[in-house]
């Protein structure tokens, strides 16, 4: 199964995956033959970017996630999916975790975002705004695109572990991609079940060192009571880099 998926994602990764996440790739002791040993992934990373890899049963609650992620920790599914679940399983397994996110940890502003993100979930968790932040890993670390000379990339291991996203993502005409906004993200839906509607895309992976030092109190304070939007939805002050036909999920609800 690791072979099949390996060799299905590095054919359609070329041109549409991020330099950083084909560096990243280079550079790891990972290939089809079999799943990488996590201990030599996690030497690679410690020498890299201080990262390791920790092998979990399964989803682990969120202060165990937030408390792996603080302290350069990255729990991984030590399952790997079925036959029948090749293309979807809505719970992270081995190939999520290991192909899709351990190339980006081999980037310094990636590693150090994604730490962050895990100090400030524990104090989001205090503060009650969990799901907002969750939006934000959502649409960066999971299903993240970002600008390049040559047009959209991915980053997000959410599309680059799956073969359908991965064309969706960065070709279709149907989703929206749309300038990364961080308030517009906290208060925006995601899809759990289906491909994004929506898409938000850095001009630049730097950008989320910003997002690693701002202090999130007052930007909680302003979207605590502000409305939320749907998935699908574009705004008159959206930054709109590509606006969706909506065509995919407009097929979906008729059928």
């Amino acid at each position: 199964m690791w072979k099949t998926l390996f060799e299905r994602q590095s054919r359609l990764l070329p041109g549409r995956a991020c330099d950083a996440f084909v560096e990243g790739m280079k550079d790891l002791p990972i290939g089809p033959e079999q799943i990488p040993n996590f201990e030599q992934l996690s030497e690679a990373l410690m020498k890299r970017t201080g990262w390791q890899v920790v092998a979990v049963p399964g989803l682990v609650p969120d202060d165990v996630f937030f408390e792996h992620l603080a302290h350069r920790r990255f729990p991984s599914g030590q399952f790997i999916r079925k036959p029948d679940q090749l293309d979807y399983l809505e719970e992270p397994d081995v190939f999520h975790d290991v192909f899709g996110h351990v190339p980006m940890l081999m980037n310094p502003v990636i590693a150090d975002y994604i730490q962050a993100y895990g100090q400030g979930g524990l104090r989001a968790k205090k503060l009650g705004m969990l799901e907002k932040l969750a939006r934000v890993y959502w649409y960066t670390v999971e299903f993240g695109l970002v600008r390049q000379a040559e047009g959209p990339r991915i980053y997000g291991a959410g599309i680059a572990s799956s073969a359908t996203e991965t064309v969706f993502s960065v070709e279709d005409d149907s989703p929206n991609r749309l300038r990364f906004d961080l308030e517009r993200v906290m208060r925006t839906r995601y899809r759990i079940d289906d491909f994004q509607e929506s898409y938000f895309m850095l001009d630049d992976l730097d950008e989320l060192l910003e997002l690693a030092h701002i202090d999130f109190a007052p930007v909680y304070e302003r979207v605590a009571s502000a409305s939320e939007y749907d998935p699908g939805d574009v705004l008159a002050t959206d930054s709109v880099i590509t606006r969706g036909t909506g065509r995919y999920h407009a097929a979906k609800k008729q059928a």
